[in-house]
C-alpha cells in the first residue's frame, strides 16, 4: 500500500515542553555489540563487549580526552528490554526518528549480534522507528594489531543466498515501525563497492521485494570519503540505488593540518590527530541523489590505540552547526527524502555517539535537536 508521509513525532525536551518540528528525518546508526556473545568471548576474552574497549581507553597525548564514559544509560546490556526502551525514549525526545541497526549476514545464514534487533521485532517495542544497514564486510583483527586475521569472512553466494537473506529480514520490512520512503522500506548497504555486481544486486532485491507484495525497497549505498580524498563508491545512481550517503569525517584536512598531523605522529608516536571542522558540509556533494551524514565526534583510540584517529576539539556547538548546514542542504528536497544520517547513536569505542556522557551530558542530543529545528 502507499503510505502518506509520517507526521513529525511530538518531540519533547527534558522539561516536557514541545520542541519545534524537525526539518529533516534524523536516522542514527546503532551498534548492537553491547552484550556478550560466544564469538567475542573466544576472540577477545570472556565477557567482551564494546564497553571493554571504551572503559580501558587511556590518554595518549597531552589534552587527549579519554576515557569517555556513559552517563544516564550507564554500561548497559542490550539484552535488557528496559535499556532499549530508555534509548528509544531519549532518542525520540531529541528528534531522532529511527535507529539504523547494523545487520550482519556473512552468507549461508551466518549471522552475529542479531539478538537485540530480533527481540525488538518480536516484542513490538520500543516505539522508535528502525531500519537495517547491512555491514557487508569481513571481520578482522585490525583494531587489535592483527589485521591479517580473518575472524568472519564475508561471502557472496549468489541468487539463492540473496533470497534467503531477503526472506530472513522480510518480517522487519513489514513492521509498521520500519523506516519507509514513499512507501518503500529503506535498506542500507555499507560496502557497495565490494558486491560482486552492484547493479545485479539492486535488480534482484527490488524484484524480490515486489514479489513479496512490497512496493519495492528504498536502497541506499554508502559513499565513504572519510578524509576527503574521493569516495570509495561513486556509482550508486548508475547501479540503480535510490540514494547514497556521503560519509566524511568532520576533520579539517589541508596542507597545514596534514603537516601538523604528521609531525605530531612522528614526535609522539601516537594516533592521527585532526581538528574538528564545523564547516565541513560546505564540501559535501550538491547532488540530489546524495544524502549527508554528520558526526558529533570521533576518536577510535579505544579500539585502535596509537594506530587510531582522533578528531580533536569536537564540541556540541560545532556539531550543531554541521547539523544545521546539512539540514539546509536537504531543504529543497521532497519531505520523505530529507534524510539526515547521524553516525552514531552509540559507537562508544569509535568515539562517535549521541548518548549522554559524563563530560557533556545531554549536550550532543541538544545540539542535534537545535540543528534540526
Amino acid at each position: 500500500m502507499t503510505e502518506t508521509p509520517p507526521e513529525a513525532p511530538d518531540h519533547r525536551g527534558p522539561e516536557g515542553a514541545p520542541a519545534a518540528s524537525p526539518r529533516a528525518r534524523a536516522l542514527a546508526f546503532y551498534l548492537p555489540q553491547f552484550f556478550p556473545i560466544p564469538e567475542n568471548d573466544e576472540w577477545w576474552g570472556p565477557g567482551f563487549t564494546e564497553w571493554t574497549n571504551t572503559a580501558r581507553a587511556r590518554r595518549l597525548y597531552p589534552g587527549h580526552r579519554q576515557p569517555t564514559l556513559p552517563a544516564d544509560l550507564g554500561f548497559y546490556d542490550l539484552r535488557v528490554p528496559e535499556t532499549r526502551q530508555a534509548q528509544s525514549d531519549l532518542a525520540r525526545a531529541y528528534g531522532v526518528e529511527a535507529f539504523v541497526y547494523w545487520h550482519y549476514w556473512f552468507g549461508d545464514g551466518d549471522r552475529i549480534l542479531e539478538r537485540p534487533f530480533a527481540e525488538v521485532l518480536e516484542r513490538g517495542d520500543p516505539e522508535i522507528g528502525f531500519a537495517l544497514a547491512w555491514a557487508n564486510q569481513s571481520w578482522t583483527g585490525i583494531w587489535h594489531a592483527a589485521a591479517d586475521t580473518i575472524l568472519k569472512q564475508q561471502r557472496y553466494l549468489g541468487a539463492e543466498d540473496d533470497r534467503r537473506h531477503f526472506e530472513t529480514i522480510l518480517p522487519a520490512f513489514r513492521d509498521e515501525r520500519y523506516v519507509r520512503v514513499n512507501g518503500r522500506p529503506l535498506f542500507y548497504v555499507f560496502r557497495p563497492e565490494e558486491l560482486p555486481d552492484a547493479a545485479e544486486f539492486v535488480d534482484r532485491w527490488q524484484a524480490m521485494a515486489r514479489e513479496a507484495g512490497l512496493e519495492g525497497l528504498y536502497l541506499v549505498a554508502e559513499a565513504s570519503d572519510l578524509l576527503g580524498a574521493g569516495a570509495r563508491y561513486a556509482n550508486a545512481e548508475a547501479d540503480g540505488f535510490d540514494a547514497s550517503v556521503y560519509m566524511r569525517l568532520p576533520a579539517e584536512v589541508n596542507r597545514a593540518t596534514r603537516l601538523r598531523m604528521r609531525a605530531g605522529r612522528k614526535l609522539m608516536g601516537g594516533p592521527e590527530i585532526w581538528p574538528y571542522s564545523d564547516t565541513i558540509v560546505a564540501d559535501y556533494p550538491r547532488d540530489p541523489h546524495v544524502q549527508p551524514c554528520v558526526y558529533p565526534n570521533w576518536d577510535n583510540t579505544p579500539r585502535a590505540g596509537r594506530r587510531g584517529l582522533v578528531v580533536r576539539d569536537a564540541t556540541p556547538e560545532r556539531f550543531r552547526r554541521n547539523v544545521a548546514d546539512a539540514v539546509d542542504l536537504l531543504a529543497d528536497r521532497p519531505a520523505q527524502e530529507r534524510l539526515l544520517w547521524v553516525k552514531s547513536w552509540n559507537e562508544w569505542a569509535e568515539g562517535n555517539h549521541l548518548e549522554p556522557d559524563l563530560r557533556e551530558g545531554h549536550a550532543w542530543l541538544e545540539a542535534l535537536r537545535a540543528g534540526l529545528s
